[in-house]
């Protein structure tokens, strides 16, 4: 049912649905994980997402999307995010975010995770490992009565105290049986400030955090962002409910997997 503001409160019956979609989600940042090796290019590893979705009964939500030409958006080094997939091959060196939105039995599951291509260096690998770890800053503090300023602050906290700068042109959203809607989850803010979250809210947080300065600039093809100063910017995103003790979130990794670097089995 709706709350205010037009925000979508979910039931129990809901959460079933986004559950299966988040894992769907999170299954298929799994199983591209040990494909993201120097050589192979965006555009395979977006076929292969492809596929992998419709084989599981859903279809790739980011396909067509306002005009979006690929089932998934892959954003290397210096492009913050909806890097479109095509000809660039991974090199060593590389980090990569993979952002991916199955959409299974009309509800949206949404997540994104930052992979390293090969040996990457160490500035490179400690901003990735900040990004996941403000990500989850942000999500520790949600609960029935936590303020969005809440969020944002733990979020800008940690980023800051790395001295990482957080990316403000974008934000989380809420998700459900719409890809984008209320509420924004900015990643800086003020405690107390803001919506206060309520049990059955569902949304994303997906901070981006780059090296250098916050400014981004969007590219001639109306979807590439990238940082303005070329430093490399990294990203994760979680889809998660807050629940009347706290929080779920529907896109847990089911292989276990958190922050690179991931060690595959078999």
């Amino acid at each position: 049912m709706a709350g205010r503001g037009g925000i979508v409160i979910h039931t129990e019956e809901d959460f079933k649905g986004l559950r299966a979609a988040g894992r769907l989600a999170a299954q298929t940042l799994d199983m591209i994980t040990p494909y993201v090796q120097p050589g192979v290019t965006t555009e395979e590893l977006d076929r292969i997402i492809h596929d992998y979705t419709l084989a599981h009964g859903a279809v790739p939500g980011p396909l067509n999307y306002r005009g979006y030409p690929k089932s998934c958006c892959i954003s290397i080094n210096h492009v913050v995010c909806h890097g479109i997939p095509g000809e660039r091959a991974l090199q060593e060196g590389d980090i990569v975010n993979i952002d991916v939105t199955p959409q299974l039995d009309g509800w949206f599951g949404d997540t994104s995770r930052m992979y390293t291509v090969g040996k990457v260096a160490i500035k490179a690998a400690k901003l990735v490992t900040v990004t996941y770890e403000s990500l989850m800053r942000g999500i520790e503090v949600v609960r029935p009565g936590a303020t969005l300023g809440d969020i944002g602050h733990a979020i800008q906290t940690h980023a800051q105290k790395h001295r990482y700068a957080i990316v403000e042109d974008f934000c989380g959203h809420g998700i459900g049986r719409t890809f984008h809607a209320e509420p924004n989850i900015l990643h800086f803010g003020r405690p107390g400030e803001g919506m206060k979250l309520k049990a059955g809210m569902v949304f994303t947080i997906e901070p981006m955090l780059n090296i250098g300065k916050p400014e981004v600039k969007i590219l001639d093809d109306g979807w590439t962002a990238v940082t303005r100063d070329r430093s490399l910017s990294a990203q994760f995103e979680h889809m998660l409910a807050v629940t009347e003790t706290g929080y779920e979130i529907f896109t847990l990794s089911p292989a276990g997997y958190t922050c690179p670097p991931y060690v595959t089995k078999g």
